[in-house]
C-alpha cells in the first residue's frame, strides 16, 4: 500500500495550502491512504467540524491531532460523532472521542490509524510506551490488519526516537507531529517500521513554528506578554511523509519526504 500522512495543519494559510494539495498527491502518488493532523487547523488552535468536513472531502481517510484538540470548544461534542477524528489514545478514560480507528480502503485493506502523545513537557497522561504495547495486541500488522499508521505527538526528539524503536516491526509507520519543524532522518528501523522525528507542518515557514514571527521574538527579548499569538500568513510548506508497505508483512519498503510550495526546499518521491 501506499500511504501519505501530512504534518500539522496550521492556520488558514497551511490549510489552504493542504487543502489544495491533498487531491493531487493522493492522484499523482496513487496513495491508498491519507492521514493529515489538523489540530492547528483553526487559527493554529484545533479544528473545527467544519474545518473536518473540508479534509475529507478534501481526500482525508483519517484526522489526527494532539495537545490543542480541545481548544475549540464544539469539537468537544462532535468529535463522539466522528470516528475517524481522533485524539491521542492515551487520554484519561472518559475523554470524548477515541484514539484509534480501523477501516478498509477501497481496495478492502485493513488499515490502523492511532493517535498518541508523549508526556515530556507535556501533559501528565498515561505511558504512551504501554499504551502502544496494549494496542499493538489488538491491531496485529500482517495478521488482522494490513497497515498501521501511529502519529506520535510530542516534544522531545528523544522520546519521539525512542518511541519509534520501542514500535519497530508492529508498525508500519511511526511519524513524529507537534513541533512543526520537518526532520533530517525518515528511514526505515532495523526491523521494518518507517520513521521520521517530525514531518513538519503545513504552514508559513517565514515564522515561528507558524506564528507570526513578531510577536514571538518580541517575548524571547523581553519576557513581556506580547499578545495573541496569530497565525503567519504567508505562502505555505505543505510537509509529510510518503511510504509503501510490503503488501504481505504490511512492513515499510520505502519511505520519503514530502514537502512542496512555501519556503522550503521540495522534496518529491522518486519514481
Amino acid at each position: 500500500m501506499r500511504l501519505l500522512h501530512l504534518g500539522d495543519v496550521l492556520g488558514q494559510t497551511g490549510r489552504k495550502a493542504a487543502l489544495d494539495a491533498l487531491p493531487m498527491l493522493r492522484d499523482r502518488l496513487s496513495v491508498d491512504v491519507a492521514v493529515v493532523n489538523v489540530e492547528n487547523a483553526a487559527h493554529g488552535f484545533g479544528v473545527t467540524a467544519k474545518i473536518c468536513k473540508e479534509f475529507y472531502g478534501a481526500g482525508a481517510d483519517v484526522l489526527t491531532t494532539g495537545n490543542h484538540v480541545w481548544d475549540q470548544r464544539e469539537i468537544i461534542a462532535y468529535i463522539d460523532e466522528d470516528e475517524k477524528l481522533l485524539r491521542p489514545w492515551n487520554f484519561p478514560d472518559g475523554t470524548p472521542g477515541n484514539g484509534d480507528y480501523v477501516f478498509k480502503t477501497k481496495s478492502g485493506k485493513k488499515v490502523c490509524v492511532i493517535n498518541m502523545m508523549g508526556r515530556l513537557f507535556m501533559d501528565p497522561l498515561s505511558c504512551p510506551f504501554q499504551g502502544a504495547d496494549k494496542l499493538f495486541n489488538k491491531h496485529k500488522l500482517g495478521k488482522n490488519v494490513d497497515a498501521i499508521i501511529l502519529d506520535f505527538h510530542a516534544e522531545t526528539t528523544s522520546e519521539k526516537m525512542a518511541f519509534g524503536h520501542h514500535c519497530d516491526g508492529r508498525a508500519s509507520l511511526v511519524l513524529g507531529t507537534h513541533t512543526h519543524v520537518p526532520t533530517a532522518d525518515a528511514q526505515i528501523l532495523p526491523n521494518g517500521t518507517a520513521y521520521q522525528t517530525d514531518v513538519g507542518m503545513c504552514g508559513d515557514f517565514d515564522s515561528v513554528i507558524g506564528m507570526k514571527k513578531e510577536n514571538s521574538v518580541r517575548k524571547f527579548l523581553t519576557k513581556m506578554p506580547s499578545g495573541r499569538f496569530e497565525p503567519a500568513e504567508g505562502p505555505a510548506t505543505v510537509c509529510g511523509v510518503f511510504v509503501e508497505t510490503d503488501d504481505k508483512t504490511g512492513l515499510a519498503k520505502r519511505i520519503e519526504p514530502v514537502r512542496i510550495g512555501g519556503r522550503l526546499k521540495g522534496s518529491w518521491p522518486s519514481a
